[in-house]
């Protein structure tokens, strides 16, 4: 497995470490020399999705990855090596990446970083609340515009009970049934893409308690149905939808998505209730021994001091003498109560 080899702070004695199979370093800052689809190597074979036709490149960067990381070039503090390779390993075996902590310490962030760093482009953010549920991550229909639109101009005869089963699927108006489907963060990253999608799952602990297990089965098998369109796949085969990035469109057929290039999923967590047991459950396989989701912590940093985290290179302070805290490789500076 080739990957791309940078020495980074060792977390005991500041020496240089490195990992041959490390494609993402934990700079932020972007692989200018490198193409990812030359140095990303193919998916294991559960893993492998043949989604298509491939899409075009997704949107670069927003500004929302700029307000979170600052400007492009910026230089931010390592993160520990044990926390890469668990980023790294969730990128290999193209598996989700839970990540914990406590609320306010740049869980989310760690999403935005690596997007910059692999040049990723937009990411795809799903803010979870305790009203969401599956489908409004896959995709939103607007049933009440269609209705709208079919009614306002269909011919009368439809509205006697005559010609109704030849009536055009789009009511004669010329809106079509995709113009009322948009794809939500989830839908949209599991697009057939080349490279991954960057998804950020935010606080998945907010939601109703049956939301992980059913987001569960579509990170599984990499694919899902919109059965508004499948109902409709005999005489619209083909449906233009709109995505979770601005202003884009994609052609859907038969209303069935599969992703080509599994998503890169971070799904946070402040730990406020704990997930159903088949969630970060290991399993066997006779290639080896996986896990459905990895896992990383974030914690604190003691209140009122700069410490100095085995992975920071931050300067100008030192550990205050008998903190046993576990600094947090995924933010830098100190945090208030």
């Amino acid at each position: 497995m080739n990957g791309v080899q940078h020495p980074v702070e060792n977390s005991r004695n500041g020496g240089p470490v490195s990992r041959s199979w490390w494609i993402y370093r934990g700079t932020g800052q972007p692989l200018l020399d490198i193409r990812l689809a030359d140095v990303l190597p193919p998916p294991p074979g559960w893993r492998t999705f043949d989604g298509g036709p491939v899409l075009p490149p997704v949107p670069a960067e927003s500004a929302e990855s700029d307000r979170r990381l600052g400007s492009a070039g910026r230089t931010t503090s390592r993160q520990n090596p044990h926390d890469i390779d668990m980023i790294n390993t969730a990128l290999l075996l193209r598996r989700p990446l839970l990540v914990t902590g406590r609320p306010g310490i740049g869980k989310s962030t760690l999403a935005y970083l690596v997007a910059r760093e692999l040049g990723l482009g937009r990411v795809l953010h799903w803010g979870i609340t305790s009203r969401s549920t599956l489908r409004s991550g896959l995709y939103e229909y607007d049933a009440i515009g269609r209705a709208q639109a079919s009614l306002g101009r269909r011919p009368a005869a439809v509205f006697d009970g005559e010609g109704a089963d030849e009536a055009p699927p789009d009511g004669g108006t010329g809106a079509r049934l995709g113009d009322f489907v948009r794809l939500g963060p989830l839908g949209t990253a599991l697009l057939p893409y080349e490279l991954p999608r960057v998804l950020l799952i935010d606080e998945l602990d907010k939601s109703d308690i049956d939301l992980p297990s059913d987001l569960l089965q579509v990170l599984e098998n990499g694919s899902y149905d919109i059965p508004e369109l499948v109902r409709a796949r005999h005489h619209e085969g083909q449906a233009r939808v709109f995505t979770d990035d601005p202003d884009t469109t994609v052609t859907v057929t038969d209303g069935r998505i599969r992703c080509r290039a599994f998503p890169f999923v971070v799904i946070t967590s402040n730990g406020e209730r704990q997930f159903p047991p088949a969630f970060p459950r290991c399993w066997s396989s006779s290639t080896g021994r996986a896990r459905r989701c990895w896992r990383a912590r974030c914690v604190r940093t003691p209140p009122g001091w700069w410490a100095r985290c085995p992975s920071s290179t931050a300067t100008g302070s030192r550990r205050p003498a008998g903190c046993t805290a576990r600094c947090s490789p995924l933010t830098r500076s100190r945090f208030p109560k």
